[in-house]
């Protein structure tokens, strides 16, 4: 029982851990955001106006990208909980359940 107690709190640690993540990056994620609207540099070189169409549109592509997957771990962190939690539940019933054999 109190293997199923251990991974428990482990999952519910990496769970929390997950969900701090977008803490972390929402503003490198807002900041990287915002400099793919500014590349006036890039479009002062003729040559490289086309280049800078492709690095804009590549930079939002990365912030969709990073957005989503910000998105998938709060809905790993959410589940890992929930397992977290039904090992909670199991080890409790288990517990209940050995002292009820033995009384």
């Amino acid at each position: 029982m109190s293997d199923l107690k251990k991974e428990a709190e482990s999952l519910d640690k990496s769970a929390t851990a997950l969900r701090k993540v977008s803490h972390h990056t929402a503003k490198p994620l807002h900041e990287f955001k915002a400099e793919a609207d500014d590349l006036s540099a890039l479009g002062k070189l003729g040559a490289l106006l086309h280049a800078t169409d492709d690095i804009r549109d590549g930079m939002h592509k990365l912030a969709k990208l990073t957005h989503a997957l910000d998105e998938e771990w709060q809905a790993e962190a959410k589940l890992m909980g929930e397992v977290s939690d039904a090992f909670d539940l199991l080890d409790v019933l288990l517990a209940a359940a050995a002292r009820g054999k033995k009384g």
